[in-house]
């Protein structure tokens, strides 16, 4: 063995990863995306920092609970208190790591701070089991979400309201697709992935639901676009809109462009996808291009067809619309804080405005599926029942069994997605 083989390696300080997400959690509260946030982190410490952030994020109610009551007034410098929030967070999850965790807290910490970073943690430590049952008997506190969220949840599934809540605030499965195109069986690709060390499991013929997460670029067939990474509530698009070859197709609001290849995967079709962020829109492209697929990318509004239409009818629709993401905050644990109530309804009517200005570009006979990643019923069901009264030549069609929609809810399976297939009456 050589030296260099037999040297340890060397992983970054936990204070760096616990500075970094602190950054991270001060930005997002502010208002940008996690993603964004995360950005400037350096490479080493990036993954650690981001699951740092995340956990913080989910916790975010929970912490800003014992944070109040840790503080004789509030924090006014947001980092600071960012990052007692990050660290109050590692603490519940790893009681085990207190002795670091303060240590490291404290050595991230601005220098004005330290000592307060210091006190607080000691001071929750000793009032550990006060402090806990407190927050347990506050609803916001131990169902880590907002007091409104909870309230719309608690409506519109008063058997089920609490385990929602609590896989809002899991970590989200990971989940492949494998392309069609490239005839990989499951049994084959599993196979491959067992030569990784990664293990998984097929939930269909195309759906591979990974055992534990891994980075893209070591999943075998990645780089060569025979598997691509899309959750197994979202790969039930395609086969609720039901498109055959030749078909004339629009997938509205598509970035990042998941949906789009699933159905150019399936079939040989004439497939528009229509975004209305450049940005974004961009992202579909790249995504086609690893797949080795062709669609017609527009950038464009899809309540304002007059800009973008030629005048073409479609024979099929998939109207994945803007939303509150409420069946994948546990993806985005910022938007269960940076949302309001208020937000449900503007989504709701900017979902409203594009059912009914896409409607009239389905052929007589044609259907169109209604796709939200959103557990609130007034995305969902209402908004359906509201457009079918609108619109006498729509008509529901089944879902599956004698059902009219399918309203899925996070499990340790999928995220939270609802569908509604309309037909056009000839």
């Amino acid at each position: 063995m050589t030296a260099a083989a037999s040297l340890p390696i060397r992983h970054p300080p936990l204070s760096r990863a616990l500075a970094a997400a602190a950054r991270a959690v001060a930005e997002v509260l502010a208002g940008r995306t996690p993603e964004a946030a995360l950005a400037a982190a350096a490479d080493e410490v990036r993954p650690a920092a981001r699951d740092l952030a995340f956990n913080a994020l989910r916790d975010f109610g929970r912490g800003d609970f014992l944070l109040a009551r840790l503080l004789s007034r509030p924090l006014k410098d947001q980092k600071a208190r960012a990052l007692l929030l990050t660290a109050l967070s590692r603490l519940e999850r790893r009681p085990e790591e207190a002795h670091t965790l303060v240590d490291q807290a404290v050595e991230a910490a601005a220098r004005p701070f330290k000592g307060l970073t210091n006190a607080v943690l000691r001071n929750f430590q000793r009032r550990r089991a006060e402090l806990v049952a407190a927050a347990d008997a506050d609803e916001v506190a131990s169902f880590r979400h907002p007091r409104w969220w909870l309230d719309l949840l608690r409506v519109a599934y008063p058997d089920h309201w609490q385990e929602i809540a609590a896989a809002g605030n899991g970590h989200p499965p990971m989940t492949l697709r494998l392309n069609a195109r490239c005839r990989l069986a499951s049994a084959d690709f599993l196979a491959r992935l067992a030569e990784t060390g990664a293990a998984g499991r097929a939930l269909d013929e195309t759906a591979i639901l990974l055992d534990c997460p891994m980075p893209v670029e070591r999943i075998p067939g990645f780089r060569e676009g025979c598997v691509s990474v899309q959750d197994w509530g979202a790969q039930q698009a395609v086969r609720l809109l039901a498109a055959q070859d030749g078909m004339r197709v629009l997938d509205a609001c598509a970035a990042p462009g998941g949906k789009a290849a699933h159905l150019l995967e399936r079939h040989d079709l004439e497939l528009t996808a229509l975004e209305a962020d450049e940005r974004r829109a961009r992202r579909i492209d790249e995504n086609l291009v690893r797949l080795g697929l062709a669609a017609q990318v527009i950038t464009g509004d899809a309540r304002r067809p007059a800009n973008w239409w030629d005048g073409r009818p479609f024979a099929r629709i998939l109207a994945d619309v803007p939303c509150s993401a409420s069946g994948v905050a546990r993806r985005h644990p910022d938007i269960k804080w940076l949302r309001r109530a208020a937000d449900v309804a503007a989504f709701a009517q900017t979902q409203a405005a594009i059912l009914d200005a896409l409607w009239p570009l389905l052929v007589p006979g044609g259907k169109m599926l209604y796709c939200t990643c959103s557990v609130f019923p007034a995305e969902n069901g209402e908004q359906v029942r509201a457009f079918v009264a609108r619109h006498p030549d729509a008509r529901r069609l089944p879902t599956g069994g004698e059902l009219p929609e399918l309203q899925l809810l996070p499990t340790a399976l999928h995220d939270g997605f609802y569908y509604a297939l309309l037909e056009k009456c000839p």
